[in-house]
């Protein structure tokens, strides 16, 4: 099952359960310099330039949660590529998944801006840059 979360939500399951883990399944380019949550395990989903599905995806979220069982939560730009892990680890046999709605940056503005109506960012949650 694929449950969806708002970033606060997240943010509170991840504090409340030491098993959960966060999965970054943003390009290396954005985890750096975008920035990302601190702890946040990162594998890409997809990485440029030719921005096909990583195929060692999920061999890679065994390898960092081998407990199926463990909440997953994923996180990209916008929760587009990350229901798309989701729905691969899914496939794969994890029992507890978690798309973060808004993902990172949120959704874009009427200026074309991400960053200012949603996402881990905009609510203020913790975050750095590399």
């Amino acid at each position: 099952m694929i449950e969806n979360l708002d970033p606060r939500q997240s943010w509170d399951l991840l504090q409340q359960n030491t098993r959960a883990v966060l999965v970054d399944v943003r390009t290396k380019i954005e985890h750096g310099f975008v920035g990302h949550p601190p702890g946040a395990v990162h594998i890409p989903w997809k990485e440029a330039p030719d921005w096909q599905v990583n195929p060692q995806f999920v061999a890679e979220v065994e390898k960092a949660v081998p407990d199926k069982q463990a909440p997953v939560l994923l996180l990209c730009r916008s929760g587009q590529r990350s229901l798309d892990a989701a729905k691969a680890l899914e496939a794969a046999g994890y029992q507890h998944l978690v798309n973060i709605v808004d993902g990172f940056e949120g959704a874009l503005d009427e200026n074309k801006h991400r960053g200012n109506l949603g996402g881990w960012r905009f609510s203020g949650l913790p975050w750095e840059q590399s």
